[in-house]
C-alpha cells in the first residue's frame, strides 16, 4: 500500500467512524444537549481539579500575545526549560526540561503522545500557535487518575491543547483567517473553519502555509583567550529557507456523561539545513524533506458515579528524506520511514469519595525502514501497564503509581536489543496546612527511564544493540500560593517556588572513534542536577477597561557531569546548561488595544564538557514588543498586529555557531466571522 493510499484509507475510515459517532450523538437526552456549551467548560474544570499538582500554563491572551511563530518559541517562557534552536523560521527546535535531555521529554497533542522512535526528538517548530488553545508543562508527571499509561512514562511532559469549537445557542459556524508577513521573506497564511453538527457535535478544519527564504544578517565574531579578536565578520545566513504546509481536521462531541474526539494531522515541509558557521565557511547545501501524518481518536465516558473509562488510539506515519550533496565531506542521500500504532485503555474506580484507583494498559508498535546499507530494519513492541491510587482530603492529596514497561524487538539483520521489563514508581503529594488559605506544599518523587532510540541501537555507523535504558530519579519540593478576586484591582496572584534534584544514570552518549563519521553509542554518563524554579503571575483589572497580566520566571540550575573522576571535566557544568535563566511577559489591554512585551535571558554556559575559556558561551537576552488593535465591522472581527523582535539587535547563538536573527518584524491581520 502506497503512502498516499494509506492516508486516503485512514481518512475515509476516520470520517466514517465520526459519522457514526455523530449519528449516535443525536440521541443524547435533552439535558445533555441543552448544557452542551457549558459542559465543555465543566469537563476541563473538573479534569484540572483532579490533578494533585496543577501544571504551569500558557493560555488565552498571554499565549496569543507572545511574539512567537511556533510552540517552540512559546515554551521558552516556562521556567526550567531549555530550547535547542538552530536558527531561522525553518530551524529545528527541540525542548529540554531541567537538563534531563530532549529524549526524556514527552509531548502530548490533544491528550495522545507524539512519537519518534527513530531519534526520540520532537521538532516543536512544526506546531503553530494559530490553532493552539493552551500549553501545559508538567514536571514529573500529570497526576490525573483517568489517563493512559503513557502519561506516566516521561520525566517531564508538555501538553498541547488545540482549539475546541465553542458556539452560542444561535451560532452554527466560525471562520478564522490569519495572514502574517515580515522579515526573511515570511509569507504565512492560515485558515480555520469550525462547524456545528447538530446539537452535540462539531468539527474543525484548518490549514497553514509557511514560506520564508531565511536570509538574515549575522555577525560572526570570536575572541582569543588573551582578549584579542580572532576574526569579526558580517555575513548573510544561507540555506535556511522553508516551505511547509500543515493541514488538520478534528471532530468532537458529547454523549451522556462523556465525550469523544477524532483528529487528522499532516505536516509537509521542504527546507534547507543552514548548518554551522565557521571562519570562511558560511554556506551549506544539506536539504531535508519531512512528511508527518497521524490519525488519532479518544473516547471517555463515566458509566457510573464510581467507574470511568477512557480509550485512545493512533496511527502515525513519518517520512524523512535527508540529502547532503557535499562530496568533500560525505555524500548522503537517505530516506527514512517510520510507522506507529498505539492503543490505550484506562479505567478509574472511585472506591470511596476520598479514595480512587486506576488501571491503564497501552500497546505500541513501531517500525523503521531506511535505504542504508546493512540496515537492521527494527520493529519494537511495547506494552505498558500503570496502576495508580489516590486519596483526597481537604488539606492533603496524594497519588502513588507504578508503571511497568515491557519491550520486545526484532530485526531483519544484525542483532536485536534484548527484551526489557522495567518497573518505575512515582509518588506525588500536595498539602494545604490551612484549608482556608490557598497555600500549598507540593512534593513528588519519580523514577523513570527511557529506551534507547532506533538510531542509538541500530544506525549503521553508531549502533550498540546492548545499550541499557537511561534512568532518572527525580525529587521535588515546592511551595505555591494562589490568590484570586473579582472585587479588587489585583485579581490574580499565583506564585510558586520549586527546588529539585535529578540523578541521571546510564546516560546514553555518542563517543567518537578514529573515523569522524563513525561514532559509538555507549552508556557512560552520570549527571546530578540541583535546581530552583521560581514563577510569578500577577493580574490587574481596573475600571472594567484596563487589564494587565505579568508573568515572571526564573531558573537556577547546577548540573554536574560526574561520569569519570579521571577526566579533567569531572564535576563541570554539562554543555548548554546555564546557571541562570529567566523570562518576563507583560500583556496590557485597554478596550480594543493590546500591548505585549516579552524578555528572555539565558546566562553564561559552556558548549563542551570541559568548562574552559575556549568553550565559554556568553549570556544572551532578547526584547520583543507587539501592538494590536481590534475592529468590529458588522459581524466581522478584525485584529491588526505589528511585532518587533530582538529590538536591540543582539547577536547570539542558542547552539554554538548557529547564529540567530537580529532585529526582525512581523505584521499580522486576523479575521473572525
Amino acid at each position: 500500500m502506497t503512502h498516499f493510499t494509506s492516508k486516503l484509507f485512514l481518512l475515509v475510515f476516520v470520517l466514517f467512524l465520526c459519522q457514526n459517532l455523530m449519528a449516535a450523538a443525536t440521541s443524547v437526552p435533552d439535558s445533555a444537549i441543552q448544557s452542551y456549551s457549558i459542559q465543555e467548560v465543566e469537563i476541563l474544570g473538573n479534569h484540572r481539579e483532579t490533578e494533585i499538582i496543577p501544571p504551569k500554563k500558557l493560555e488565552g491572551d498571554i499565549l496569543q500575545g507572545l511574539s512567537c511563530q511556533s510552540v517552540a518559541d512559546a515554551v521558552r517562557y516556562f521556567s526550567g526549560v531549555q530550547i535547542k534552536d538552530y536558527g531561522g523560521v525553518g530551524g529545528i527546535k527541540t525542548i529540554n526540561i531541567r537538563s534531563m535531555g530532549t529524549n526524556q521529554m514527552g509531548v502530548f497533542y490533544d491528550g495522545i503522545q507524539l512519537g519518534n522512535a527513530q531519534n526520540g526528538q520532537i521538532d516543536l517548530g512544526r506546531f503553530s500557535l494559530d490553532n493552539m488553545e493552551a500549553i501545559e508543562l508538567y514536571n514529573g508527571q500529570k497526576s490525573s487518575m483517568l489517563q493512559s499509561a503513557k502519561d506516566y512514562g516521561a520525566a517531564g511532559t508538555i501538553y498541547l491543547q488545540t482549539k475546541i469549537p465553542k458556539f452560542t445557542e444561535n451560532e452554527k459556524f466560525h471562520i478564522f483567517g490569519t495572514f502574517k508577513t515580515g522579515s526573511f521573506g515570511l509569507i504565512n497564511p492560515a485558515f480555520m473553519w469550525q462547524q456545528r453538527i447538530g446539537q452535540s457535535a462539531s468539527c474543525s478544519v484548518n490549514a497553514e502555509y509557511t514560506h520564508a527564504n531565511g536570509r538574515y544578517k549575522f555577525r560572526h565574531k570570536r575572541v582569543n583567550a588573551d582578549g584579542s579578536i580572532a576574526y569579526d565578520t558580517v555575513a548573510i545566513r544561507e540555506n535556511a529557507d522553508i516551505n511547509a504546509l500543515r493541514t488538520e481536521a478534528s471532530f468532537c462531541g458529547v454523549i451522556t456523561d462523556g465525550e469523544w474526539n477524532a483528529h487528522l494531522y499532516n505536516y509537509y515541509s521542504e527546507r534547507g539545513l543552514p548548518g554551522y558557521i565557521a571562519r570562511n565557511l558560511y554556506e551549506h547545501h544539506q536539504r531535508q524533506w519531512d512528511d508527518n501524518f497521524f490519525a488519532q481518536g479518544s473516547f471517555r465516558k463515566d458509566f457510573t458515579p464510581f467507574y470511568s473509562f477512557l480509550a485512545n488510539g493512533k496511527y502515525a506515519y513519518d517520512y524523512t528524506h535527508y540529502l547532503n550533496p557535499d562530496t568533500t565531506l560525505q555524500y548522503i542521500d537517505n530516506i527514512y520511514k517510520q510507522q506507529e500504532v498505539y492503543l490505550s485503555v484506562a479505567n478509574s474506580f472511585r472506591i470511596f469519595k476520598w479514595w480512587e484507583a486506576a488501571l491503564s494498559t497501552d500497546f505500541q508498535w513501531n517500525t523503521l525502514n531506511a535505504d542504508i546499507v546493512n540496515f537492521s530494519y527494527p520493529t519494537r513492541y511495547t506494552g505498558l501497564v500503570a496502576l495508580a491510587t489516590a486519596i483526597k482530603f481537604p488539606n492533603i492529596k496524594m497519588q502513588a503509581s507504578v508503571l511497568g514497561t515491557f519491550t520486545h524487538e526484532t530485526v531483519e539483520r544484525n542483532t536485536a536489543a534484548t527484551d526489557k521489563q522495567v518497573f518505575t514508581p512515582a509518588v506525588t503529594a500536595r498539602v494545604r496546612p490551612c484549608v482556608r488559605v490557598p497555600f500549598d506544599i507540593q512534593l513528588f518523587y519519580k523514577r523513570i527511564f527511557r529506551m534507547p532510540t532506533f538510531n542509538d541501537l541500530y544506525y549503521t555507523f553508531t549502533s550498540n544493540a546492548q545499550l541499557n535504558p537511561e534512568y532518572v530519579s527525580q525529587y521535588n519540593i515546592g511551595l505555591s500560593y494562589v490568590y484570586q478576586s473579582t472585587k479588587s484591582v489585583l485579581n490574580l496572584l499565583d506564585a510558586s517556588v520549586n527546588v529539585y534534584y535529578n540523578d541521571v544514570e546510564d546516560k546514553i552518549v555518542a563517543v567518537p572513534t578514529a573515523n569522524p563519521f563513525r561514532w559509538q553509542m555507549m552508556n557512560l554518563g552520570k549527571v546530578k542536577i540541583l535546581g530552583t524554579d521560581v514563577s510569578l503571575k500577577i493580574g490587574f483589572n481596573w475600571c472594567k477597561y484596563w487589564d494587565l497580566d505579568i508573568l515572571l520566571n526564573y531558573t537556577y540550575q547546577d548540573a554536574r557531569d560526574l561520569t569519570d573522576p579521571t577526566e579533567g571535566y569531572y564535576g563541570d557544568q554539562i554543555p548548554y546548561t546555564p546557571w541562570h535563566s529567566g523570562s518576563v511577559v507583560g500583556n496590557f489591554k485597554y478596550k480594543t488595544w493590546g500591548l505585549n512585551y516579552s524578555f528572555i535571558y539565558t546566562g553564561e554556559r559552556y558548549n563542551q564538557s570541559a568548562n574552559i575559556i575556549e568553550n565559554y558561551v556568553l549570556p544572551w537576552y532578547t526584547h520583543d514588543l507587539s501592538l494590536s488593535k481590534q475592529f468590529i465591522l458588522k459581524k466581522v472581527k478584525l485584529t491588526a498586529s505589528a511585532e518587533v523582535n530582538n529590538i536591540f539587535n543582539q547577536q547570539y547563538d542558542v547552539v554554538l555557531n548557529y547564529p540567530m536573527p537580529g532585529t526582525n518584524f512581523k505584521i499580522i491581520l486576523k479575521v473572525e466571522i
